[in-house]
């Protein structure tokens, strides 16, 4: 009720409107009709067609209500509070929706009707003053659940929501905006529309429902300074576009879905400093990083047994920027485990833990969902906290996993112990702690693995299976607990600092080994290995296995036993009058001997023919020395006597131009780090190796 004072000056200002109007000249065309006298008055309107109340400075409460049939509009510089319930309709021949359902009615609008209510520039219309009465709307269509307001409005201006009820606005356009104060625990639900500004939403919206789903697409911001609810109809995806703000402790955004529904989110969660509540905006964004006074900046997002997705793969700003002290993530059960992908162009960094707990308390429980990395161009994820959800951890191809940021107070992690846990990884995990040491079982795919840290990372157990190259360009990458590299496709240690510590099982190579680096632990070459490692350790070659001479000697020091092939068709064609093969720094002698390359065998590299000894250098090393002088090209002899003629290297096929292997092993040197494995040719018919004719 209002005061004395306020109904005087409501009738005066009445009466000057009247003395107004009979002074005025008469209009030349008719134009909407001016209620404004009788609001003031406070009387109750019946519409008759397009009416317009002009709301003076100041705050009008108005006790009346409309009805009938018409559209209203609010213009003016004032506030006008709305203290009943109003219900009226437009004529008939301007009503053109259809509402469809179903047998579980999921609510759409098509051709939806023009607005029933315009608040224009500069004028505020208020539904309700804190009670429950004051909403404008009419609720024909009979949709069971979910009451889809006839009357649609047009909002430029402010329309400020200050009911405790349950209610919505119908379709909603303009670009104004929408508030709704702090502590109204109504139900808010927001339907569609076109509305391009700004919603305010103090307590509590449902933006999206099992009935409905909400399409506002053109929204710029949202000011969240409660709890922001999504949810979809069966099957269906709800897009939402816009950035949101929160200036207050305690705001978050939960989101549901139904079996087969998705909620997409493709704008940032932000913090916001400056801007009102016209346009909430982050004076620096490394505030949404840092905590403020009294946590303001700390928000949240709970995900309860839905299927949800950061990014649609057309932008690279992550929707929750900031650390554990700044934001919460919850995955949550519901009628099913939660699922969270990450779909952008670009790299993004996600600083704070999934978790499962209650609100903040996020981790007080591990996280109940899996984790997907879209396989979008670009998307390149770093996870720069240890993660706390107990499911799956998926890499699609084509996509980028980083534990850790590679700087300091950046590490990540997995979360472990969870029964449901495994990564699957058919793109490229890469692995970059500075200081907080990695342990990972359980990793399938088809992608590769990069151990680029200088944190330990530690690979467990009997199922770590993927099948692409492992690449150790920093740090020290270990094999613990039964765990192998067997089906890696290449091995590549980039750096003389790289470490691969294989543990007293040691490491069997399959595939391919090469680089700069060290293994720690002994080496049974059963592929291919390069020149130019050093295995700390035993070095034995089997006769499967091929050692690949480049510029350097492969180092080993414990024990060696050769069999196998010895390719040099890398070592180039300038001679040197020793050329060492394996440098062994141990004490023992060197066992066995190159296939076809007993012990004083001669061959033939360029020019130059040579013989090996397997008792070189200090005694054994497999050394190379010339045995001849090398011919000049016009004395160049073409034939040999049988028992002096030297073994020149193999060269069929594409070794006929002096490649041989090497190339495989080369473009696994040259690939270093990235993500997509090469072809790895399998070891059937062998070409480039050394043999004896």
């Amino acid at each position: 009720m209002r005061s004395h004072i306020h109904k005087t000056a409501a009738a005066a200002g009445a009466l000057a409107a009247v003395a107004l109007m009979a002074t005025a000249p008469p209009a030349l065309a008719a134009g909407p009709r001016d209620v404004t006298a009788d609001v003031l008055a406070d009387r109750d309107v019946t519409l008759t067609g397009d009416t317009v109340v002009t709301v003076p400075a100041g705050t009008t409460t108005y006790d009346g209500v409309f009805r009938g049939e018409g559209t209203l509009t609010v213009r003016g510089t004032g506030t006008l509070v709305l203290t009943r319930d109003s219900d009226f309709t437009l004529p008939k021949s301007r009503q053109r929706v259809r509402i469809l359902g179903g047998s579980h009615p999921y609510v759409t609008t098509t051709a939806a009707d023009p607005p029933a209510v315009t608040v224009e520039r500069g004028a505020t219309l208020q539904y309700g003053n804190g009670g429950t009465t004051g909403l404008i709307g009419h609720f024909p269509y009979g949709t069971p659940a979910f009451r889809l307001n006839q009357d649609n409005i047009r909002v430029d201006g402010t329309l400020r929501l200050s009911l405790k009820s349950a209610y919505n606005l119908g379709t909603v356009s303009g670009s104004g905006l929408i508030s709704q104060p702090r502590f109204l625990w109504g139900t808010w639900d927001l339907t569609s529309g076109s509305f391009s500004g700004v919603i305010d939403n103090g307590t509590q919206a449902n933006a999206g429902r099992p009935e409905f789903a909400t399409a506002l697409p053109n929204v710029r911001k949202v000011l969240n300074q409660g709890t922001w609810t999504v949810d979809t109809p069966l099957g269906q995806t709800v897009t939402q576009r816009m950035d949101f703000y929160q200036r207050e402790y305690g705001s978050d955004i939960n989101v549901q879905s139904r079996p087969g529904g998705k909620v997409i989110l493709t704008g940032q969660y932000s913090w916001s400093d400056q801007g009102g509540d016209t346009n909430p905006s982050l004076s620096d964004p490394a505030l949404n990083w840092t905590p403020a006074t009294r946590n303001v900046n700390k928000r949240g997002t709970n995900i309860k047994g839905a299927n949800v997705q950061w990014g649609d793969g057309t932008t690279s700003r992550i929707f929750m920027p900031g650390t554990a002290e700044t934001v919460y993530i919850n995955l949550l059960a519901a009628r099913s485990r939660s699922q969270l992908a990450f779909d952008y162009d670009g790299p993004v960094t996600l600083g704070a833990p999934i978790g499962g707990g209650r609100f903040h308390d996020t981790l007080s429980a591990p996280g109940a969902g899996d984790i997907v990395i879209k396989g979008t161009k670009g998307n390149d994820v770093t996870f720069a906290a240890v993660q706390y959800y107990d499911g799956s951890t998926t890499v699609e191809k084509g996509a980028v996993l980083r534990l850790g940021s590679g700087r300091s107070g950046g590490d990540g992690g997995l979360y472990t112990k969870g029964g449901l846990y495994k990564v699957v990884n058919n793109g490229s995990l890469v692995l970059a702690n500075t200081s907080k040491s990695l342990t990972l079982p359980r990793i399938s795919g088809s992608g590769s693995l990069t151990q680029a840290g200088a944190a330990t990372t530690t690979l467990t157990g009997g199922a770590v299976t993927y099948t692409g190259t492992t690449t150790v360009r920093k740090g020290t990458l270990a094999l613990r607990g039964g765990a192998t590299l067997a089906h890696s496709s290449g091995i590549l240690l980039t750096s003389a600092g790289s470490r691969l510590d294989v543990g007293a099982a040691g490491l069997r190579v399959v595939s391919a080994l090469s680089g700069k680096g060290t293994v720690r632990g002994s080496v049974t070459n059963d592929g291919v290995v390069a020149g130019g490692l050093t295995v700390s350790g035993a070095y034995t070659q089997s006769a499967k296995g091929e050692l690949v001479l480049g510029n350097r000697p492969l180092k080993a020091t414990g024990p060696v036993r050769l069999a196998g092939d010895l390719d040099l068709s890398a070592t180039g064609s300038t001679p040197a009058p020793t050329i060492t093969v394996l440098d062994n720094t141990g004490r023992s002698s060197t066992t066995g001997a190159f296939r076809d390359l007993k012990e004083g065998a001669r061959l033939k590299l360029a020019d130059t023919t040579y013989r090996i000894t397997y008792r070189g250098g200090d005694g054994n090393d497999v050394t190379l020395t010339t045995a001849t002088p090398s011919p000049s090209p016009s004395t160049r002899s073409t034939t040999t006597a049988p028992d002096t003629e030297a073994a020149a290297p193999h060269t069929t096929g594409a070794a006929a131009e002096g490649l041989g292997w090497w190339p495989y092993v080369l473009a696994l040197g040259l690939l270093g780090g990235l993500v997509v494995p090469p072809t790895v040719r399998r070891r059937g018919k062998r070409s480039g190796r050394h043999a004896a004719r």
